[in-house]
């Protein structure tokens, strides 16, 4: 297995995503607290065996980076331009509108959804030129406190 975490950096939260490039499938998809995330990724890798870390070049991804240093994995910084833009057309794809629902703008149903883990499922995307699926028994967090 050929595993993978991408992180959506930001100052207050993060979006991560730990997928199998191989398998072309994402197992966990979060929005975490800043301060929570060197636990969470320190949790993972005990578990997990994570091959590489991309990170968004955006907003504190160089705090994120030095944070991470301690797993002695390959950390890539990558290009995030317009992920949060892109996050939310992508979240229809992942989460289609069906039945009525469909007659409601698109936008009412993003309004208070933290797009900060499908931000990150782009980056990773658009680092590995591949989409991606979630797995069947995906655990999908909007929030981890």
């Amino acid at each position: 297995m050929f595993k993978l975490i991408s992180i959506d950096p930001g100052k207050n939260k993060c979006g991560l995503v730990l997928a199998d490039i191989n398998e072309k499938k994402v197992y966990k998809a979060i929005t975490i607290k800043s301060e929570l995330l060197e636990d969470y990724v320190r949790h993972l890798n005990a578990v997990e065996d994570i091959s590489k870390i991309i990170i968004g070049n955006g907003t504190t991804s160089n705090v994120i980076r030095e944070k991470l240093v301690f797993l002695k994995k390959e950390i890539i910084t990558f290009e995030e331009k317009n992920t949060t833009y892109r996050a939310k057309a992508r979240y229809f794809e992942l989460f289609p509108i069906s039945g009525l629902k469909f007659l409601i703008p698109r936008e009412f149903f993003i309004l208070n959804k933290n797009l900060d883990a499908i931000s990150a499922l782009i980056i990773l995307e658009d680092y590995c030129n591949k989409k991606l699926t979630f797995s069947k028994d995906i655990d999908i967090k909007t929030w981890l406190k």
